[in-house]
C-alpha cells in the first residue's frame, strides 16, 4: 500500500499541527498504522499508532497527552493531532503500515521493523 504524508510545516513552540496519512488502497483498513519521525542527526523515533479498528493506541511518552492518532477508514487516512508542539518535536514525520498479524502483540506496535510500507515523510519545524 502506498502511503502519502501531509500537513507538515513550520509552527511555534506551543502550536499545533496536524499531520495526514493518506493510503491508496482500501485495504488500509486491514492495517496498523504508525507515525514515526527522525530528527537531525538522530535515528527515527515512534511517535504513535493505531489499531486496526482504530481502538488500540500507543504512544511514545514524550507524546502522552499532547498528540492524537487518529483513523477514518471509510477515507483511507490516518491524521496525527499534535497540540503543544516542543521545538524537540521537529524533524520529518513518517507514516508505516504493517500487515502483520502480530503487529499488535505486546510493544510490537512501537517498532520499525513491523512495519511494511512507509510514506516518504512530513517536515515539521517547530520553533523556540
Amino acid at each position: 500500500v502506498q502511503l502519502v504524508e501531509s500537513g507538515g510545516g513550520l509552527a511555534q513552540a506551543g502550536g499545533s499541527l496536524r499531520l495526514s496519512c493518506a493510503a491508496s488502497e482500501r485495504i488500509f483498513r486491514m492495517y496498523g498504522v504508525g507515525w514515526f519521525r527522525q530528527a537531525p542527526g538522530k535515528e527515527r523515533e515512534f511517535v504513535a499508532a493505531i489499531g486496526r479498528r482504530g481502538d488500540n493506541t500507543y504512544y511514545a511518552d514524550s507524546n502522552k497527552g499532547r498528540f492524537t492518532i487518529s483513523r477514518d477508514n471509510d477515507k483511507n487516512r490516518v491524521d496525527l493531532q499534535m497540540h503543544s508542539l516542543k521545538p524537540e518535536d521537529t524533524g520529518v514525520y513518517y507514516c508505516a503500515a504493517s500487515a502483520k498479524p502480530t503487529w499488535a502483540a505486546g510493544d510490537s506496535a512501537v517498532r520499525q521493523t513491523m512495519y511494511d510500507s512507509w510514506g516518504r515523510g512530513t517536515q515539521v519545524t517547530v520553533s523556540s
